[in-house]
């Protein structure tokens, strides 16, 4: 079992408020994020703005009857009113359920109805997705008019450092999405990553790509740089390549945060790079860095892209870290060592001790010397949360197996619950499997992960069809038709074969690593 020799302990008292953590405390004139449109017309936002606009927002949310404790939901991108909304939540004592803006009306309900939101707070873009639904709804643009109509001053709620700040939801891996309470005292652990794994520091100007509707967006580009008081670039418009090499450009970015799909679409774009950029330091996180990309980003930048590792339900703890009390050599295929706070190794297949160095196993976290370590279990789910534990609950258990060497090192070798991360989102096949159950002439499916070299992974389905069924173009253009609508835009299957039967265990249990190994005999 290794670790950084580095002590990480909390220094937060019981209770806190959270809104003088993340905002009130830092200096006023300081620039806490700044907003990018796509045309780069920026905005920046002082801490100053944020607290009286939280304070009109907390204002406005309680007169709408939240309390501290309640849920409320968020479908909005990157920009100024999603920061008043949460600042304003976080002053309220309220909790925020973060949702992605790429998601269908099914996939919202789920987690809306899983959390039990109050309100759900919407982009003008994204609101008739809740048209039929039967929960509350505040639109952006009536949030903005209701703001400057609230008073100031609003005293921030008292939390204890176990209250929950946000309900994010898994990728529904295995089953139903489930609901992860982060509580307060996770602060701190985002913190860590955020000084050790990316060392973002006083000089460095700080792009995080990510989409805040998931953990890395949310953790590492809204709470830890608030938490740190230190500023973050928030790009307005919708991904694309050639923009991001502009936003680098323009805002001297030195620390670069992304996932491996966005260095694969820059390198797409511009194969010899870009000059006169300031990036020093990039991390990657969502899935594990392939080889190409990690040489052309070395060419071309001139330093390298570290790797790090983690899991909606801890956050990152595993890191090829930038900090000088953590930097080391990067053993090509890596994700790193354990970071300050956590210890982990791999254990056994079938017993709940550390194998040997070099052995393959499954990757987990030593509770008891993991201080940093924050999961409490998921919302009123026990029995999923059992297992992520070993029995004496020493361990807590990622899921993921891999092989650590001599050195502390990690290597990543699969994912034991079958999750698919395409272009840095986890996707989980059940939720992909249960669109394609709704068509008449589905009697069941696998969803699979297949390798892509610009995606990483993509999805391919394995579909039996009901007697009389006849798969075609035809029918396969409807089903890829039904996932976008129904789930999102991104998660449908590029691929669909049409089979007899699908391989199960003898209980009924789906083998969907028969269907990978299958399509990794075609390549």
């Amino acid at each position: 079992m290794q670790s950084f020799n580095i002590s990480v302990l909390s220094t937060l008292p019981r209770d806190v408020q959270p809104a003088v953590l993340l905002c009130d405390r830092h200096p006023g004139q300081d620039i806490a994020f700044t907003v990018i449109d796509a045309d780069l017309c920026s905005v920046d936002l002082t801490y100053a703005t944020l607290k009286t606009r939280s304070e009109q927002a907390a204002a406005l949310f309680a007169s709408r009857g939240i309390k501290p404790g309640d849920r409320v939901a968020t479908l909005m991108g990157k920009s100024a009113e999603l920061l008043y909304t949460l600042l304003g939540l976080w002053r309220l004592g309220a909790v925020h359920v973060p949702l992605f803006t790429a998601f269908a009306t099914p996939a919202i309900e789920v987690r809306i109805a899983g959390a039990n939101a109050k309100l759900v707070v919407a982009d003008a873009s994204q609101s008739h997705k809740l048209d039929s639904l039967p929960y509350p709804v505040l639109g952006t643009e009536e949030l903005v008019a209701q703001l400057d109509l609230q008073p100031t001053g609003f005293t921030p709620a008292t939390r204890s450092i176990d209250d929950p700040l946000v309900e994010i939801f898994t990728s529904g891996t295995t089953g139903t999405p489930k609901g992860v309470p982060v509580p307060v005292r996770a602060l701190e652990a985002f913190e860590t990553y955020f000084r050790y794994g990316l060392c973002v520091g006083a000089g460095d100007t700080f792009w995080n790509v990510a989409d805040p509707g998931w953990a890395y967006g949310l953790y590492y580009g809204i709470l830890a740089p608030l938490y740190a008081g230190h500023q973050n670039l928030l790009l307005k418009a919708g991904f694309s390549a050639e923009l991001c090499w502009e936003v680098l450009a323009r805002f001297n970015v030195t620390n670069f945060a992304a996932a491996p799909t966005i260095v694969r679409s820059m390198r797409a774009s511009k194969p010899d790079g870009a000059p006169g950029l300031k990036v020093s330091k990039a991390s990657s996180a969502g899935e594990p860095l392939d080889a190409t990309t990690i040489t052309w980003f070395q060419e071309v930048f001139g330093i390298p892209v570290r790797d790090h590792y983690g899991q909606t339900e801890m956050g990152m703890c595993i890191i090829n870290g930038w900090a000088p009390e953590v930097i080391d050599e990067i053993k090509a295929g890596s994700m790193g060592r354990p970071m300050p706070g956590y210890s982990a190794c791999g254990l056994f297949p079938e017993l709940d001790e550390c194998a040997p160095a070099g052995t393959r196993g499954r990757v987990a976290l030593n509770v008891p010397t993991s201080p940093m370590l924050w999961f409490n279990g998921y919302s009123g789910d026990p029995a999923r949360t059992a297992e992520r534990y070993s029995s004496d609950g020493r361990w807590y258990l990622t899921g993921d197996t891999g092989t650590m060497d001599e050195d502390g090192y990690i290597f990543f070798s699969a994912r034991d619950d079958d999750v698919i991360i395409m272009a840095g989102y986890r996707i989980g096949p059940f939720e992909v499997e249960s669109v394609l159950a709704e068509h008449p002439w589905v009697l069941e499916s696998a969803v699979i992960g297949v390798p892509d070299q610009l995606r990483g992974e993509v999805l391919v389905a394995y579909v039996v069809l009901k007697d009389g069924a006849a798969g075609g173009e035809e029918l396969t253009a409807e089903l890829q038709r039904l996932v976008k609508d129904r789930y999102a835009a991104h998660a449908y299957p590029r691929r669909i074969s049409y089979v007899t039967e699908l391989p199960k265990t003898p209980s009924g249990k789906l083998q969907r690593f028969i269907l990978r190994e299958k399509e990794s005999l075609q390549d």
